[in-house]
């Protein structure tokens, strides 16, 4: 099992001994949330970008490209807060089910 360490916006990926496995953002990184079975990370930027990652770090795709301030999963669907106050319930694929 890996967890997320988050140190002034950079974000590491290290195992249960606290030993590092890779950096998945080196900056810019306000919040992160790994999925149930850790092979998914939901980034978010500075810049209230939300990102969906493998745990290999590389992009599968952008979920929103601005006015967010967290992310998390809930269960196979993704939960996204955003500055303006609202909450966007949407699909892993991007799309939005509904506004909260």
């Amino acid at each position: 099992m890996n967890i997320l360490k988050l140190t002034n916006g950079k974000l590491e990926l290290r195992k249960d001994s606290g030993s590092l496995v890779r950096t998945l953002a080196s900056s810019g990184v306000i919040d992160a949330s790994l999925n149930n079975d850790a092979t998914l990370v939901l980034i978010t930027t500075d810049k209230g970008k939300v990102e969906l990652r493998k745990e290999s770090g590389s992009l599968i795709r952008t979920i929103t490209s601005s006015g967010a301030k967290g992310g998390r999963f809930n269960g196979q669907d993704l939960v996204i807060s955003l500055t303006n106050g609202k909450t966007e319930l949407r699909k892993e694929s991007g799309s939005l089910i509904r506004t909260l």
